[in-house]
């Protein structure tokens, strides 16, 4: 906040509490802030020597062993690791470099059986897979403080809450491509594993006192087990501000600039936001410029970078502008799975639209009830799945069904009984 000039008034929150007031609360300790590692900031591994000796300590380490994995996502298009930081007893923390060491088969065999504790698992494990990296199981700090019912899961968060300790943090959008990376760097990587083992062990013991211990098993084997994502039909469609075109030729527009966009970004290997922003296309596929020259008059695309693209942009305008009407990309209204958009059931089909209101408000109750995010108590996209073709309303139709549609077991346990009452047409 700025000062005010003439000192005349002063904002309340900065004014403190009077010393003298007997009532007033005893202002909360600060927390520590953990700046370093305490055991230093290790420079990355780059040699093959250094890796197997790393191996060999990891091999007679104990324990689980800590894992995180930095990428570079908004700055590269693929998604894969830049580094990898791992903690373990007796080994201390270690980060390697995978673009000078990308065979890391060595360091998977002696990590053996060990439990991997990652925080936002998700995330990173299909980076490391791409290493040989696979874990024989796995403890997700992240998911864990969601169980527990806690809405800020950020690892600093976490920390702070559940260890009374601060993390030095920052540099979470850096870009990881960059080498060397700078000192302070490292420091931040150092520190995303420095206390997840310590962070773990106090999880699972709430997670014990919660009755929540087969829980986080079924939901940490879920994601162990997982097989990886296939890609999504008909990526562009997820082109931000394409909602605003009401017509084919305009989406089939969209579809060209956002695939020409796509493989030169693969090619180069540049985030496909820093080649071309979704605004840009939409814009053109708005506009439907017949020429270079106009499409060259719209923002962006009279950048110094955009011109020197400018006829890659405009051959594949104009290749989507010789498509007949049968070849236009259709109008969706609804995912890819053809179910509408829930907010058009009410139009479509009012029962689905009231089966689902009475779903998400059980589920909604039951996770307050049993503390835990109404989203990690069953998924939105089950609970939408379940209602648009609901099975028998009988206990047994339903829980099979939410097998089906991949709830683990203790999810149907919980929700199986008051799912099947909302699906019961009043």
């Amino acid at each position: 906040m700025s000062a005010d000039p003439d000192n005349s008034r002063a904002d309340l929150a900065d004014v403190p509490d009077d010393p003298s007031d007997p009532d007033a609360a005893p202002a909360a300790p600060p927390v520590p802030v953990l700046r370093e590692p305490r055991d230093g900031v290790p420079q990355p591994l780059v040699d093959y020597d250094r890796l197997d000796a790393l191996a060999h300590a990891v091999r007679h380490g104990s324990g689980p062993v800590a894992l995180d994995a930095e990428r570079a996502s908004g700055y590269r298009y693929s998604q894969r690791a830049y580094l990898v930081q791992l903690r373990r007893a007796g080994v201390g923390t270690a980060l390697i470099d995978p673009i000078a060491l990308p065979d890391l088969a060595d360091l998977q065999d002696a990590m053996g059986d060990a439990e991997w504790i990652l925080h936002a698992a998700t995330q990173d494990l299909p980076c490391l897979d791409e290493l040989g990296l696979r874990p024989a199981a796995l403890f997700d700090t992240e998911l864990a403080g969601r169980l527990l019912g806690d809405e800020r899961v950020a690892l600093g968060t976490m920390v702070e809450k559940h260890l009374g300790v601060g993390l030095e943090k920052g540099h979470s959008a850096a870009d990881w491509s960059t080498r060397p990376l700078p000192y302070d760097w490292l420091i931040y990587a150092a520190l995303d594993v420095e206390l997840l083992v310590q962070l773990r062990d106090v999880l699972a013991a709430a997670l014990e006192d919660a009755g929540k211990t087969e829980w986080a098993r079924q939901e940490f084997e879920a994601i162990r087990v997982a097989p990886r994502a296939p890609g999504r039909i008909d990526p562009w469609r997820r082109t931000s501000g394409i909602h605003k075109l009401r017509h084919r030729r305009q989406l089939a527009l969209v579809k060209a600039l956002w695939t020409a966009r796509d493989e030169y970004a693969a090619s180069r290997d540049i985030a496909p936001g820093r080649v071309l922003p979704d605004s840009a296309i939409v814009e053109a596929a708005r506009v439907a410029p017949t020429q270079a020259a106009d499409l060259a008059a719209l923002p962006v695309f009279g950048g110094p970078r955009q011109r020197r693209r400018l006829d890659r942009w405009f051959g594949a305008l104009q290749d989507a502008q010789k498509l007949s009407d049968d070849e236009l990309p259709p109008i969706t209204l609804g995912s890819s799975d053809g179910i509408p958009a829930p907010s058009r059931w009410r139009e479509r089909d009012p029962a689905a639209a009231a089966r689902l209101a009475r779903a998400r408000a059980a589920v909604t109750e039951l996770a307050e009830q049993h503390t835990v995010l109404a989203q990690n108590l069953l998924a939105s996209d089950v609970i939408r799945r379940l209602c648009w073709e609901p099975p028998a309303a009988s206990d047994d139709s339903v829980r099979a069904r939410l097998a089906e549609l991949g709830a683990r077991p203790w999810q149907i346990e919980v929700t199986a009984a008051r799912l099947t009452t909302a699906l019961i047409d009043n």
